[in-house]
């Protein structure tokens, strides 16, 4: 995981493959909005505390304790309130560059700048010229949601599966 962050512009296209590999091992910080929706909704066994942050806890094989298999592929439990740090994965939407790999995350949304990067451990990622679904669809939700101007993720999750609790 201590790989850089690829810009954007370095990606033709992204989709969720279900790999679950977004789910092992990162941390995930809760919002104090998500905080009391997971807790309310399953008890406050499902966080952790740590550097004066809440994150979600761990499980099985070091996965987010929501994620399970289903089908061969990994499924998110909680989808309807899944985290904003998790909808974002594997997108890092910032207000500057802070990467040395910065020229070619600039992306213009609105008027407003972003400096867009993903992360390169997920294995949706297809590398190449952008292509135009990826710059006029994939990014502008990414962008929304990171803005909390969408809830709704439509191009951003996985078509691969949907969970239904037992």
């Amino acid at each position: 995981m201590g790989e850089e962050l690829i810009p954007w512009v370095e990606v033709n296209t992204w989709i969720c493959t279900a790999c679950g590999l977004c789910c092992k091992g990162y941390r995930v910080p809760l919002k104090m909005d998500e905080y009391a929706r997971i807790t309310g909704r399953y008890g406050l066994g499902v966080v952790e505390v740590g550097l004066g942050k809440v994150y979600l806890r761990h499980g099985f094989e070091d996965r987010c304790i929501f994620q399970h298999p289903v089908m061969g592929r990994w499924a998110c439990t909680i989808q309807d309130i899944k985290p904003l740090a998790c909808k974002l994965f594997p997108f890092r939407v910032l207000s500057k560059p802070v990467y040395r790999r910065g020229d070619g995350s600039e992306y213009i949304y609105r008027g407003r700048i972003f400096h867009i990067y993903l992360d390169p451990n997920c294995e949706g990622i297809i590398l190449g010229k952008p292509s135009e679904r990826f710059v006029t669809l994939v990014l502008p939700e990414v962008v929304e949601l990171g803005l909390g101007v969408r809830w709704k993720q439509r191009l951003t999750t996985s078509k691969y599966i949907s969970w239904t609790p037992p």
